[in-house]
This record gives C-alpha cells, structure tokens and sequence, in this order.
C-alpha cells in the first residue's frame, strides 16, 4: 500500500467522532478544567493550562507515531517530518479541529455568567481554542490512556494531517527565493511575547531591506516566522 494510500481519508464519519465520544464521556473532574479559562477561576491549577501542556505532547506523539511508518524514509527525512508535523498540529489546525468538535459551544457554556461579556472575545482567539483542545487531548490521555486517545487523535486531525501531506506549506522558502531573485535578504525579531513559559505566544517582524513587511503569531516562534513570512509575501504581490 502506498504512502497516499494510506493517506486516504475515510468518508464513512466525520474525523472528530471518536474524540467526540471520549470526550462525552470524561468524569467532571477532568472536563471542567479542561474548558476552565485561567481568568474565570482565582486557582490558576484549576484551569487548563496543565492540561493544555500534557496535550500538546499527546498530539505531537500521536501524529509522529503515525507519520513515521508510514512514509518512505528516502523521500521523507527528519526535516520534512518535522516540518508536516509542525503543520498539521499547529494553532491554525488545533483551532479547526477544535470548532469541528463543537469546542467554542462547551466554551460558553463553561463560562461563568458574570464575565459572559467576554466570552465571544476568547472563542475568537486560535490560542485559546487551541490550547482547549489540548486540555480535551491531556484530559482523554489521563481518563483512557495513550493508545485509546492517539487513535482518536489521529482520526480528528485527519484533514490537517492529509493537507500538510498534499500541500504542505513553507512561506519563508519561498519569501527567500523570491527575494533572492532581486538581492534582498529578509530577517526576523521577536517584537513582543506573552504567557507563561509552557503557553508563550510569540509576535514576529519580517523585515525586508529595514522595512517592515509582515507581521505573525504563533505558540512557537517557527509558527510565527511562517505566519509572518506569509504576510510579507501576501504584502510583495
């Protein structure tokens, strides 16, 4: 079977089902942190943020287990790896998984009554919604374990996994090149970075020839390069 075969999505349910049903059936304990913002609640430990940061190591395990054999050696290297994964289980791609799986709904729903002003803001937010579905992810591994949680992992991030494959995208390769065809250089500077050291958000200039040309955001200072690399390119044409 080949590496598209593999690839293939299967049409028959929607890819986040089975990580719908584990999360339906999380005890209280775990689902209430899992959709607490840190702002709603005067015990930050009782928030998402730790199960935020158990999830995002869930997904970045699953997607690589799932990776690795499955494509040839030869043709996909360690950078190429890294670089699908970075793709498919990247803030834009949380958040996508996280509006299929109704996770904006259970937001609101979680919020307290007093602060419900707010809540459209946060539902608006890719690092907000991205850091939930992480907490669901952290939250399934604690209640199921990994292998029950990866499949349903895999299964939900099947359309960002299976885009990253067929079009994977790299905006600073080719803001480079195309730069380089006229003899400017781009470079990059942190202009700001915010949350703790486990959820930093990273705001990144692109600047060409002094000028600033694009702007980004990201959870990873390479995500924001791209996002960033990705406005100046859009900026040039």
């Amino acid at each position: 079977m080949s590496a598209r075969d593999e690839r293939r999505p299967d049409n028959r349910e929607k890819p986040e089902t089975a990580l719908r049903a584990l999360l339906e059936a999380l005890p209280d304990e775990l689902a209430t942190p899992a959709f607490m913002h840190a702002s709603w609640t005067t015990r930050r430990s009782e928030s998402y943020e730790r199960l935020a940061f158990l999830g995002d190591s869930v997904l970045a395990l699953a997607v690589t287990a799932h990776l690795y054999p499955r494509l040839e050696a030869e043709e996909f290297g360690a950078g190429r790896l890294t670089k699908i994964r970075a793709q498919a289980v990247s803030g834009r791609a949380c958040r996508a998984v996280a509006e299929r799986l109704g996770v904006p709904e259970r937001l609101s729903d979680a919020a307290p009554g007093v602060i419900s002003a707010a809540v459209p803001l946060l539902l608006g937010t890719e690092r907000v919604l991205a850091s939930v579905i992480e907490a669901v992810i952290g939250a399934c591994y604690l209640a199921y374990g990994y292998e029950r949680t990866a499949e349903a992992v895999v299964q939900a991030f099947r359309p960002e996994i299976d885009d990253a494959l067929e079009h994977p995208v790299d905006y600073k390769s080719a803001l480079q090149e195309r730069l380089a065809r006229r003899g400017a250089l781009v470079s990059y500077t942190v202009v700001d970075e915010q949350g703790p050291p486990h959820d930093r958000v990273f705001w990144i200039s692109a600047t060409i020839d002094g000028v600033e040309a694009g702007r980004g955001t990201g959870r990873s200072k390479k995500d924001a390069e791209q996002e960033a690399a990705q406005a100046a390119l859009e900026q040039l044409e």
